[in-house]
């Protein structure tokens, strides 16, 4: 009985949680590029983004007012006072020290001995004391090294910097209106295309169809690498060059091929008798086309759209190859990043920024038409 139709597996639950493992492994590095984006340089180096919310300690260095403009008399001693903090920071000191090699010799309130009489103290709240001598409270200020509690910092100067500063440190703006104008006709110029290429070879009878149909299952299987140089030595040729025409027309070349394939075994599935019968009431097959075939081609339509974009999106090796060129006027967001990364790499908050900006875009097209993509993709297996 247990194998009869309808029945519940008894495997039910490694199935919920096979999907919740899925999608905490999707959707935790999402969160932490998302909270990483708006934390400070700071402290993205001293704890993680799941401790975004709790105080951090960092190790900081700081240095005491100029004796010469700060300092006051008090009877044979001179002293300087301040504070390390500004006002309303939150911040408290946990250790201190006045050597980088021992950062942690002292609590809050511990006064250090200098040597020859001259001491500081350092509070809790920031608040230090230097006292010595003449000589010794002259010069620069004393250097103070504190293990720091800091509260949580959520800033908006990475997406400023990422967004509207030009050069190795941003420029992201621009970057972003170059993408979506690749991506955009290079989307929508291989749906189209492939749309009236499917229905010819699903529903209309000439010679060599299936010898298309072959054609286009073995082009699936040729490497893209492979085409690039012949592909731009032909645009080179016929006197494209490098451009966003060139790229555009790359991108559908590369999507055509499964674009037909997807889209006429769906279209093969869609009824027979609703296209007979347009056919016996006179209609033509481009209305037969766009009034029937491609109101109920949409699923399968939408599924490739999101395919596509997400590829041309994310592409940086078509975009290097057919449009990047050396004014740096049309460069996209990948390659964007990449000059981010700089040499040695850094910036994280900057890389954390730029990498949500990048993804933001994808994020939404798919879940505004995630249904039509599992409609797409379930087309045809239920008869």
């Amino acid at each position: 009985m247990d194998s009869i139709a309808g029945t519940k597996s008894s495997l039910n639950w490694a199935v919920h949680i096979s999907v919740i493992f899925i999608v905490a492994l999707w959707l935790f590095p999402t969160i932490g590029l998302l909270v990483s984006s708006f934390r400070t340089t700071d402290q993205i180096a001293s704890s993680g983004w799941w401790a975004a919310l709790f105080p951090s300690e960092l190790n900081e260095v700081y240095r005491a007012a100029d004796p010469d403009e700060f300092r006051v008399v008090d009877g044979d001693l001179f002293i300087v006072e301040g504070k390390i903090f500004e006002d309303g920071s939150g911040e408290s000191v946990i250790r201190w020290g006045t050597s980088s090699r021992a950062i942690d010799a002292y609590q809050p309130g511990d006064v250090a001995d200098l040597g020859d009489g001259e001491t500081i103290s350092l509070a809790e709240d920031g608040t230090y004391i230097w006292s010595g001598n003449d000589e010794q409270i002259s010069g620069r200020g004393q250097r103070l090294f504190a293990t720091v509690a800091a509260p949580p910092q959520f800033t908006l100067a990475n997406y400023g910097t990422v967004l509207f500063t030009e050069g190795s440190g941003g420029g992201m703006a621009k970057a972003f209106f170059n993408t979506l104008t690749v991506t955009i006709p290079a989307t929508i110029i291989p749906v189209l295309v492939a749309a009236f290429a499917a229905y010819a070879l699903a529903w209309m009878n000439f010679p060599g169809r299936a010898l298309l149909i072959a054609a286009i299952v073995a082009l699936l299987v040729v490497p893209l690498q492979l085409a690039l140089i012949p592909l731009l030595r032909l645009h080179l040729g016929v006197g494209i060059g490098k451009g966003y025409l060139g790229v555009w027309l790359a991108h559908t070349a590369f999507g055509l091929p499964l674009a037909i394939y997807l889209l006429r075994n769906y279209m093969v599935g869609l009824p027979r008798d609703i296209i007979e019968n347009a056919r016996v009431d006179g209609a033509t097959d481009f209305q037969i086309f766009v009034k029937i075939i491609l109101p109920l081609s949409f699923p399968a339509l939408a599924s490739f759209a999101i395919f596509q974009f997400l590829w041309t999106w994310n592409d940086l090796l078509v975009a290097l190859v057919f449009l990047i060129d050396a004014t740096g006027q049309t460069t996209v967001m990948t390659k964007q990043i990449v000059e981010l990364l700089g040499t040695r790499g850094g910036n994280w908050e900057i890389l954390a920024t730029a990498a949500f900006v990048s993804i933001a875009i994808p994020l939404v097209v798919f879940f505004t038409l995630q249904r039509y993509l599992v409609r797409g993709l379930l087309a045809g297996s239920v008869k």
